[in-house]
């Protein structure tokens, strides 16, 4: 199982507990409407705690998302301390969502596929568009390979890896380690990961959209960066 830590990425200050801003419940989530006869409008009005309390239900659920992303090889001491970058952490927590979004009650690579377009602003996810795999393309062959999930059934909010979902996080980190490069493991990194599982769905997809080693070796040279900035 992939190795888990808090130390992925650093949570801001406004995660902080506020003690004094600790009312009864009913305090936070309490909202009034005002409605205007002359002009139809509607005002909700909320209390001060209402954006703190939703700041922590998401540090919570990022603290989550960082307990399922590996720092280390699976069963190895490393004295770098890794660090996903914001993209590849964002790709991931879509990936859940899209999971979720399909019933299934699995992430697998297929999701951190999805994650990565879904996230759509990293090299990974750009390299992805140009050679013509799109989300809508993915989710299409997903359910083909797949299959449909019951109607009835919930993923969980936060539905637990595939075995080659994890293998290609390990991968990712394995692959940034080897590197010697100081930095962040990228989308890029996640990427080739989702190509080193060749039984997975998330290669067979890419594969069946017409990615080929060839193309993975031109994406492998920029997998250090994330995004590229361009001020000409």
């Amino acid at each position: 199982m992939a190795a888990q830590g808090l130390s992925v990425f650093s949570i801001a200050p406004s995660c902080s507990t506020n003690y004094e801003s600790f009312r009864k419940p009913s305090e936070h989530s309490r909202s009034f409407n005002l409605s205007s006869s002359f002009s139809g409008l509607k005002l909700s009005i909320r209390p001060p705690g209402f954006s703190l309390t939703a700041s922590r239900r998401r540090c919570s659920a990022v603290a989550t998302i960082a307990f399922s992303l590996p720092i280390t090889k699976t069963g190895a001491v490393s004295d770098k301390n890794l660090k996903w970058s914001s993209r590849s952490i964002k790709a991931f927590a879509m990936g859940e969502l899209e999971a979720r979004k399909l019933k299934y009650p699995n992430a697998g690579t297929e999701a951190l596929l999805m994650g990565i377009l879904v996230e759509g602003t990293s090299l990974a996810s750009k390299f992805l568009r140009e050679n013509g795999v799109t989300l809508f393309k993915v989710r299409e062959e997903t359910v083909n390979l797949l299959g449909k999930s019951d109607m009835y059934f919930f993923s969980p909010e936060h539905p637990p890896l595939t075995e080659p979902a994890r293998k290609a996080l390990d991968f990712a980190v394995e692959d940034k380690l080897a590197s010697g490069e100081e930095g962040e493991i990228t989308t890029g990194h996640m990427l080739l990961g989702i190509w080193s599982q060749k039984e997975s769905a998330g290669y067979k997809i890419m594969a069946s959209l017409g990615i080929n080693d060839e193309k993975i070796s031109e994406l492998a040279k920029n997998k250090d960066k994330d995004i590229i900035l361009n001020f000409k």
